[in-house]
């Protein structure tokens, strides 16, 4: 987990396929308070293209993006 950020919510996604990481993510998010972060750990290689363009298009943020093996953790931020 990256050491300056501190997630409000943390997501266990590893094993779901696209669309499904996104689709609850995104879930989620809706029921966060604006500034909240979120921690989505996922194995989809295809999220590194999904969260990123996913936030774009809600609005969110993606604050930082770690990889350790297989596992990628997103810490995204509700801005609105």
């Amino acid at each position: 987990m990256s050491d300056a950020i501190k997630p409000d919510i943390t997501m266990d996604l590893k094993g779901l396929a696209c669309p499904m990481p996104v689709v609850k993510v995104s879930q989620q998010i809706k029921k966060m308070q604006i500034g909240q972060v979120l921690a989505a750990e996922t194995t989809d290689p295809g999220a590194h293209a999904d969260f990123p363009a996913w936030a774009k298009s809600t609005g969110n943020e993606i604050l930082s993006t770690d990889k350790k093996d297989t596992v990628t953790t997103f810490y995204i931020k509700k801005l609105k």
